[in-house]
């Protein structure tokens, strides 16, 4: 299972609000889709990467199934 935790705790470290990250450019609606753990695509992994100045890990990591 893939899980955005690191994505929220990258931003928390950071000091990055939602609506921060919207006024730097990252559309609201992916953002609203990764709170509800949906699909995001890995160009969409890409730019928040790009925007956040960090590595892939900092954004999901892989769950094993219980």
């Amino acid at each position: 299972m893939i899980s955005y935790e690191p994505f929220f705790r990258t931003l928390e470290k950071r000091g990055i609000t939602s609506y921060r990250l919207g006024k730097m450019g990252f559309p609201m609606t992916t953002y609203h889709s990764i709170r509800r753990g949906k699909h995001i695509s890995t160009q969409t992994i890409d730019a928040l990467c790009e925007l956040l100045d960090c590595n892939v890990e900092d954004i999901l990591e892989h769950k094993k199934n219980s």
